[in-house]
C-alpha cells in the first residue's frame, strides 16, 4: 500500500492508498476505519478493491494523529463528515464510494446526509443508522449491557487512566469481546498501540464518545447536529456480524426506515462473524463490496 497525505484547513491526514496511478479515471473508494483501530483497518480491502479496477484510499480519522488534532478540540460527527467532503475535493472528485466501520459507519451516514451529491453509495460495516441508534437501543434494551463502555469512557482521568493501562491491555480486551475468537496479529496490534499512544490521540478517541454520545446525547435532552441527520439519501450497504460482542445485530431491524434511504438499502448478515467483520472474514466482505460498488457505478 501507498501512502499520501489529505488535509482539511489546517488539519493533515495521513491514508494508505492502493490503484491510484494504475487505475487512473477509475471510482474511488474511500475506506474510513473505526474504534479502537487505524487505517490498516481495510489492509484485506485496498489491494483487493485496486485489482478490481478501483482507486482506494484509507485516510486516519481526526485525532488519531497529532497532524489531526484541531485546536477546538472538535470531535462531532458533522465535522468529520465534513473532513470526508474536503478529502474529496483535494482529490478532484465529483463523487465516491463510501465505506466506513464503526465511527467509520457513523461518519458515513452523516456524510451521506449531508452531501449525497458526492456518493456514488455507501456502505456501512458494524454499526447501524447513526441518527436512529437510540430509537433501536430503546427496542432492544440489552444494546445497554454491550454499551457499558460508552458510559466508562465519559469518566475523565478515570477512563484515561484504565484505557492505557497495562500496555493498553483494555482496548484488547474489548477487541475480544467484540469479535470473539478473534485477534489481529502480533503485527498489526503493535501498530495499535503505537496509534494509541501518540500524542493526543487517547483524548481525541475519548472525545467521539464525550461529544457524541453523552448521556444527556442518549436521554435526548441535547441533540447534535449528526443526530437530526436522518435521512441519507443514497443506495446504503448495512453489513452486521451475526455474534458482534459490541453491536447487538437485532439493532438493523429497528433502525432502518425505508423513508429514511430513498434511494434505496440493504442488510447483510454475517453468520460466525463480530464487529470487526471486515478483517475476520475478508474474502466473504470483499465479495459482497465488490459486487454493491458495480452495482452503483453510476
Amino acid at each position: 500500500m501507498d501512502q499520501l497525505i489529505l488535509s482539511n484547513g489546517k488539519l493533515a491526514f495521513s491514508a494508505y492508498s492502493c490503484g491510484l496511478e494504475t487505475n487512473k479515471g477509475k471510482p474511488l473508494v474511500i475506506c474510513l476505519h473505526g474504534f479502537p483501530d487505524n487505517a490498516r483497518s481495510f489492509r484485506h480491502q485496498l489491494p483487493f478493491l485496486a485489482d478490481a479496477g478501483y482507486r482506494v484510499i484509507a485516510p486516519t480519522l481526526r485525532g488519531y494523529e497529532p497532524s489531526s488534532q484541531p485546536d477546538n478540540q472538535d470531535y462531532l460527527v458533522a465535522t468529520m463528515a465534513r473532513d470526508v467532503i474536503a478529502w474529496i475535493d483535494n482529490l478532484g472528485e465529483q463523487k465516491v464510494h463510501l465505506v466506513g466501520h464503526d465511527w467509520g459507519a457513523v461518519i458515513t451516514y452523516a456524510a451521506g446526509a449531508l452531501a449525497p451529491e458526492r456518493f456514488y453509495s455507501l456502505t456501512t460495516l458494524a454499526v447501524p443508522h447513526g441518527a436512529r441508534f437510540i430509537d433501536g437501543v430503546r427496542k432492544v434494551p440489552s444494546q445497554l449491557l454491550k454499551s457499558w463502555y460508552m458510559n466508562f469512557f465519559q469518566l475523565p482521568g478515570i477512563a484515561e487512566f484504565v484505557l492505557q493501562r497495562h500496555d493498553w491491555a483494555f482496548i484488547k480486551t474489548l477487541w475480544k469481546k467484540w469479535s470473539p475468537g478473534f485477534e489481529p496479529p502480533n503485527e498489526e496490534w503493535t501498530g495499535l498501540r503505537q496509534t494509541f499512544a501518540s500524542p493526543g490521540v487517547k483524548s481525541a478517541m475519548l472525545s467521539y464518545y464525550r461529544q457524541n454520545i453523552s448521556p444527556r446525547i442518549m436521554l435526548s435532552i441535547k441533540q447534535t447536529e449528526a443526530s437530526l441527520l436522518t435521512t441519507v439519501p443514497v443506495p446504503t450497504l448495512a453489513i452486521t456480524g451475526s455474534d458482534d460482542g459490541c453491536i447487538d445485530t437485532r439493532l438493523y431491524d429497528h433502525t432502518f426506515l425505508d423513508e429514511d434511504f430513498p434511494m434505496g438499502y440493504r442488510i447483510e448478515r454475517i453468520l460466525g462473524a463480530g464487529h470487526f467483520c471486515h478483517q475476520e472474514k475478508p474474502e466473504q466482505i470483499n465479495s459482497l463490496l465488490l459486487d454493491w460498488l458495480r452495482e452503483n457505478n453510476f
